[in-house]
């Protein structure tokens, strides 16, 4: 599907909700919402159609023809069924006001007093206009030209006229039972003719086909076709005139139409049943009239599921039509003066409301046969849209939303195929329409199809449109578009994050819920593919490899709740629960890393007391830890050629950069940093591991400094022993920290201890703690 598409029916949805609160302007007959989008699929159909290199198949063409037919059909129904309907005149006023009440008039009044018969006519007159293109047969020079010539041959030549051709040239000369017939070209042309016919009176475009019976030199075909016309005269029938005063009339004698319009149509109904007829004439004369006795003829005809729908609604609107003008004793111009003298008594309310109800039942059931109708070509009736389609026409959309729900949860629609979009965008569209004019859609059902519409953008990567559908979703809106966000993974750059986010709220999303949602659901996945905080604690040195995708994606998940002040609260419980782990697993760079994107209003944060604490130790560490660094920097920058000012300079900053190192190191270890608390939770263990692996980290990074700078800086020897002294003061319970890997770290930390203290000896001496008390 063109991905245009996608964003059009998306900007149409949004200029329809903008205007959620005018009804009028989304049942707006030419801006309204469902015109709108049959423009689009017809614009999408002309679109390719007219395009060389188009990539769209005739398949897509034909369901995207489909839709746009549906959104006709719903513009059709839909807003009489919204709007309250003028008051009418009943049918039995008119002729008791005036007696002679054209036929026309009184079939306006009874149909406007049926609800279910003005939304058939609507229908038929949608059938009319999505109906095939009528055939134009080829142009003939003359009546029956060829028959003609060979009778005036016959005539002229004294031969006679050839056996089994026709001796007369009236339009009954093949129906007299002798057997006799056109030549067979005549024959070729009165079939295609009559074809051609039928074809324009399907497509309900009378006049035309009037003036193709002209044209074909048969204006006795054009006045059989005029006859369906029912009898109009406004000058008797007290209907409105012009601001002018003067009749809208075509005619020029003031009026039009059939008066005898029953008698017209026993004539057709008689033809329709002929068998001498030719079958297509047969049928012609069934379309005109069509009755449930010619139904079988007309039915032959049909070859489509609308052709199929076309002849059912024709023959309910005509026999409708019929019955109620029986009723009403067919009026001057069907019943003649014996009707005026004995006018029948009116029924009763209930009985009008009765009889209504009943032939409802009637005209129901009749359509519901279409929904297992055989159909000769194109889709069938079982097909999603004419399912649809009679969904519609029926009024019931609710059960058609949970039917096709149901599909979608059980799997009955292959999402790989080519009319799978389509009937994922229509349907999620018809929920959001229904929705907008307050018609009652079951919330399950539309939950299902807008979450399959939601997959369906994301695979065509449609991310801009997520947030609009999402919101859709109501009281599930959050975490479906938290789902998307989710999904997006490392594809998506901070920007594009911060981007999301900002379309949530456009849409009435709640911005910081889904922040939340999203980081959580980004948390969980990660944490459920990296591996368990368990067992030996790790080498720091040894683990700062290049982070794999799944520590970059749980390092990245803290961005959506660092974007909005309102979340930060959030943020920083979640950035302390990374933490944990980046640091329990050694990775002490992805830490750092998380720290450097951290916002800075974090640190102002001081409730909950133990999470402010916490993240207040981390940033000690870290500023431990680099200062660490520095100090190993500067030492790197020795060399053996200086000059007595630079190694005088180079000496003093590394000496204060020593100090600074020595002294924040202590203040940590003299402190309760990163203490658990005895609860022995999760994260009382995670603290634990964390003190585990960097207190002694510390301990030997310093004493080493220490150690190997006491060339340049003898009383750091004395520092180095000093430490050691700090570590076994029970008071700080550092020495619990060494106790593990099997007391690998101790050992490390003790040989460590013993080299120094051999170094003190250097000077001379056996006194140990000679060094202690000297420097």
């Amino acid at each position: 599907m063109s991905e245009s598409l996608y964003s059009s029916c998306a900007d149409v949805l949004s200029v329809c909700q903008a205007a959620k609160d005018d009804l009028a302007a989304i049942l707006d007959p030419n801006m309204g919402f469902a015109p709108r989008l049959r423009q689009l699929c017809r614009d999408r159909i002309t679109e390719a159609e007219n395009s060389a290199s188009s990539d769209v198949s005739q398949e897509e063409l034909d369901i995207l023809r489909m839709e746009a037919n549906t959104w006709g059909l719903l513009q059709a129904i839909i807003p009489a069924r919204k709007t309250e309907p003028e008051p009418r005149v009943h049918p039995r006023t008119l002729l008791a006001t005036n007696p002679y009440t054209p036929t026309s008039t009184l079939a306006q009044a009874i149909m406007d007093s049926s609800v279910l018969l003005t939304e058939l006519v609507v229908v038929r007159e949608w059938l009319h206009e999505t109906a095939p293109q009528p055939q134009h047969p080829e142009a003939t020079t003359g009546y029956w030209k060829f028959t003609k010539h060979n009778v005036m041959q016959g005539l002229r030549t004294g031969s006679g006229i050839r056996e089994g051709l026709v001796k007369e040239l009236d339009p009954d000369a093949m129906n007299r039972g002798d057997g006799r017939s056109l030549a067979a070209d005549d024959a070729g042309s009165e079939k295609s003719l009559a074809q051609a016919l039928y074809s324009f009176v399907r497509a309900g475009r009378l006049d035309e086909a009037v003036e193709l019976c002209r044209k074909a030199h048969q204006p006795w075909r054009a006045a059989s076709i005029r006859g369906s016309l029912l009898f109009q005269w406004r000058a008797i029938a007290n209907e409105q005139r012009n601001d002018d005063g003067i009749d809208d009339a075509d005619d020029a004698e003031g009026w039009q139409g059939n008066p005898r319009r029953k008698l017209w149509k026993s004539t057709c109904a008689r033809a329709a049943l002929n068998p001498n007829l030719p079958d297509p004439e047969r049928i012609l004369y069934a379309a005109l009239a069509p009755c449930p006795q010619t139904f079988s003829i007309l039915k032959s005809a049909c070859r489509t599921w609308e052709d199929n729908l076309w002849a059912q609604i024709s023959i309910l609107c005509e026999e409708k039509q019929t019955a109620e003008m029986i009723k009403l004793g067919g009026g001057f111009w069907d019943g003649g003066l014996a009707v005026l003298e004995n006018m029948p008594s009116p029924p009763s309310q209930e009985e009008d409301v009765a009889e209504e109800e009943e032939w409802e039942k009637e005209a129901t059931s009749t359509l519901e046969t279409l929904g297992s109708v055989h159909v000769e070509d194109g889709p069938t009736a079982d097909h999603a849209f004419h399912v649809s389609q009679l969904a519609i026409i029926l009024d019931r959309t609710s059960s058609l939303l949970e039917t096709f729900a149901a599909g979608l949860k059980n799997g009955n629609f292959d999402p790989e195929s080519s009319e799978y979009p389509t009937m994922t965008r229509f349907f999620a569209h018809l929920c959001l329409y229904l929705r907008m004019i307050d018609i009652t859609i079951p919330p399950l059902a539309t939950q299902v199809i807008l979450e399959a519409y939601l997959q369906v953008l994301e695979a065509a990567g449609q991310r801009e449109l997520i947030a609009m559908y999402a919101g859709a979703l109501g009281d599930n809106a959050v975490e479906r578009y938290a789902m998307f966000l989710t999904s997006l993974e490392l594809t998506a750059d901070i920007n594009e994050r911060r981007l999301a986010l900002t379309r949530a709220r456009e849409h009435g999303l709640d911005v910081h819920r889904v922040a939340v949602v999203t980081a959580e659901r980004t948390i969980d996945r990660a944490f459920e593919l990296l591996p368990q905080m368990k067992g030996p604690l790790p080498s720091v040195i040894t683990l700062q490899a290049t982070p794999s995708d799944i520590e970059l994606l749980l390092l990245r998940s803290i961005e959506w709740t660092t974007f909005e002040d309102g979340t930060h609260d959030t943020a920083l419980e979640q950035a302390t629960v990374i933490l944990r782990y980046f640091l329990g697993a050694g990775r002490v760079s992805l830490a750092k890393n998380l720290m450097e994107v951290l916002p800075r209003e974090l640190a102002s944060i001081d409730q909950p007391e133990e999470r402010a604490t916490e993240y207040l130790h981390y940033r000690q560490f870290f500023t431990i830890w680099d200062s660490l660094d520095r100090v190993v920097e500067c030492q790197s920058l020795e060399v053996s050629i200086m000059n007595r000012d630079t190694r005088a300079a180079w000496l003093s900053d590394y000496k204060g950069l020593m100090d600074q190192a020595y002294d924040a190191v202590v203040k940590l270890l003299t402190s309760d940093w990163m203490m658990p608390d005895e609860t022995g939770d999760r994260r009382s263990r995670e603290l634990t591991r964390v003190r585990q692996i960097y207190v002694p980290e510390l301990v030997l990074r310093l004493h080493v400094m220490l150690y190997a700078s006491r060339e340049h800086v003898p009383e750091n020897l004395k520092r180095a022993l000093e430490l050691a002294n700090i570590v076994a003061d029970s008071r700080y319970k550092l020495y619990d920290d060494f106790l593990h890997l099997d007391g690998r770290r101790l050992g490390e930390y003790l040989d460590a201890v013993r080299r120094a203290t051999i170094a003190g000896l250097e000077g001379g001496g056996s006194d140990p703690f000679k060094i202690i008390i000297t420097l």
